[in-house]
């Protein structure tokens, strides 16, 4: 037998401790010669929770595209729907509706983000119909020879092929302009989705004649004249499943939590989807890819992967509560190295106001100075270090001031006076570069701060208050908040010298707590819709998309961080003093000890 040596032309390393892991390492083999055991990094193959749909759907959601661009289409909530939602990587953005509220369309990658297909369905009633997608609207396509659902499909807008269905042995492909019958598989199924590239390369597995009826029991490939046997026998995995992939690497998942691969060759059962998902959508290749929806009734939404790394799901967490309830505070800084700082410890009050304010380092609060006048609902800015607090209003009667106060770290002192502000105006930047917008007393007002005073500029398009922002003097964006007529979504960017409107948030909100980077990456979570709410979002530069709620909804809570790292503290609907905590999709390279068998 072939040494290891001999093999890889290396010697396996002994080291008293692990090394520090990157991909480099993957295949690499060591002796851990303190715990006394073989390691090494291998690929492995896992599910992960990700931002749920926005809302549950079963019955033949139709979708398309990669782990990072895909989209999802009608369904039944209930009712049927004819809505479209984006997925960019972290989260879900509404898109153009179809023309018909559709279900039980063909199952399968139906082409990418920005060439998807919707193929046949119930509507009520089986339909012929054809929808074609851009990646924002749907035009009619040319609809099929007759009616079906639930057919198997897969491929792009102009090389389609489904299979199953209504039509269940003869196979039809697409070009884009019109429908073609195509070879006939030996078993008539529905219930299924193919995995494929495009109509000369497909693999139908799966499958039954309708439930609770007979399930398929061979898979075939499609070579682009004929259908073929690949596998004699299939292990059982139910009916109404999904597919994607290619005919040498694809993935299967069914109404279980079961999933298995082909590569080509064999079939191989790999560990578990968390949710159950028929009539579901599956997307991406083999390698990485996201399911969504599906029976029973189902939001949930899961990326998977085959890499030597493991992820950790994008997700809200409990972090060290504040010392105090605590509603209307001001706070800066990040999720590890924050300030919070005056509000109220319960509703505004001589009595209930504080100007109390505390340090946090991620794990615990460390008291500091006081601030030299009590305010809430003030503009906040700069870092836990380089801390600024502008405006904001007293109880009882929420008496405006324009006074502002810097943060050292340890101590408050003077700062630059807001002029007409008021309370509830947007801050962001820096102690010495910071950016002031909106506000109760002058809702459209915005200005500059050079780490001394501040200097009007251009007003916002949309006046308003109770709203936050991200960016710095330069280029900025500013979201939500309230107008006197109610809350509203409109976004808006600042390029250093003017605002213009920007897309707008997927649900308006005021009382809302925000985080960013800059004006192209922010993060808008908690606050007010009518009641209060727990919905996150995330700003890319171009539009807002889901992120993963916050555990309890609340209003006015103190917020700071970045997109990827923040912090809530605090909030009222009644007053709390918790604390949540916001982490981004990590990716870690990890080592794996190697066994007998």
């Amino acid at each position: 037998m072939a040494t290891y040596e001999e093999i890889y032309g290396k010697r396996v390393k002994e080291l008293s401790t692990d090394p520090t892991l990157d991909s480099s390492y993957e295949g690499q083999v060591w002796y851990n010669s303190t715990s006394g055991v073989l390691k090494s990094v291998v690929t492995s193959f896992a599910f992960r929770s990700t931002t749920n749909l926005p809302a549950a759907r079963n019955y033949g959601t139709g979708g398309g595209g990669t782990q990072t661009a895909c989209w999802v289409a009608g369904g039944d909530l209930p009712p049927f729907t004819n809505e479209t939602f984006n997925y960019d990587g972290s989260g879900w953005t509404a898109s153009g509706n179809m023309g018909d509220a559709r279900i039980r369309m063909a199952l399968g990658n139906m082409g990418p983000q920005t060439a998807g297909l919707g193929v046949g369905g119930y509507s009520p009633g089986i339909v012929a119909g054809v929808e074609e997608y851009d990646g924002s609207t749907w035009t009619g396509g040319t609809s099929l020879p007759g009616a079906l659902q639930q057919a198997g499909g897969a491929g792009p807008q102009t090389a389609n092929i489904i299979l199953g269905g209504g039509n269940p042995t003869t196979s039809l492909s697409y070009n884009g302009s019109s429908w073609s019958s195509e070879g006939s598989s030996s078993e008539a199924f529905a219930y299924y989705g193919l995995a494929g590239a495009n109509s000369e390369a497909a693999l139908a597995f799966y499958g039954a004649e309708g439930p609770p009826g007979t399930n398929r029991t061979t898979g075939e490939e499609y070579n682009g004249t004929s259908w073929t046997t690949v596998v004699g026998t299939l292990p059982n995995q139910g009916n109404s499943g999904g597919a994607t992939g290619t005919v040498t690497s694809a993935i299967f998942a069914g109404n279980s939590t079961t999933v298995r691969s082909y590569d080509g060759t064999s079939i191989t059962l790999e560990p578990a989807m968390s949710t159950a998902r028929g009539n579901g959508y599956i997307g991406g290749t083999a390698t990485n890819g996201i399911t969504s929806g599906g029976s029973p009734n189902t939001a949930a939404a899961e990326e998977f992967d085959r890499s030597i790394n493991v992820f950790t799901a994008a997700a809200w967490s409990s972090g060290t509560n504040y010392p105090s309830n605590l509603m209307y505070a001001g706070s800066a800084g990040t999720k590890t190295a924050a300030v919070v700082y005056g509000g109220s410890t319960a509703p505004p009050s001589s009595a209930n106001k504080t100007a109390a304010t505390n340090n946090y380092d991620g794990t615990s609060w460390t008291g500091s100075g006081a601030m030299p006048t009590v305010t809430m609902q003030m503009a906040n800015l700069g870092t836990q270090t380089a801390a600024g607090s502008f405006g904001g209003g007293q109880p009882p009667g929420y008496t405006v001031i324009n006074t502002g106060y810097e943060y050292d770290g340890s101590s408050w002192s003077s700062g630059g006076a807001i002029g007409t502000a008021g309370y509830n105006a947007a801050g962001l930047g820096t102690l010495t570069a910071g950016l002031l917008a909106g506000g109760s007393g002058d809702t459209d007002y915005s200005a500059t701060y050079n780490g001394s005073s501040w200097t009007a500029g251009p007003n916002l398009n949309t006046g308003r208050y109770y709203f936050a922002g991200s960016g710095t003097t330069t280029n900025a964006v500013v979201f939500g908040g309230q107008t006197p007529p109610g809350v509203i979504a409109n976004t808006e960017e600042w390029n250093g010298s003017s605002w213009s409107e920007v897309g707008d948030l997927g649900t308006a909100r005021r009382s809302q707590s925000g985080a960013g980077d800059s004006y192209t990456s922010a993060l808008f979570y908690a606050g007010y819709d009518g009641s209060d709410t727990n919905i996150t979002e995330g700003w890319d530069g171009t539009s807002w998309s889901t992120r993963p709620n916050m555990a309890i909804s609340k209003r006015n809570r103190a917020g700071s961080g970045g997109t990827s790292s923040a912090i809530a503290t605090g909030g009222t609907g009644p007053v709390v003093n918790s604390v949540e905590e916001y982490a981004d999709v990590t990716e870690t390279v990890t080592s794996s000890t190697l066994t007998t068998s």
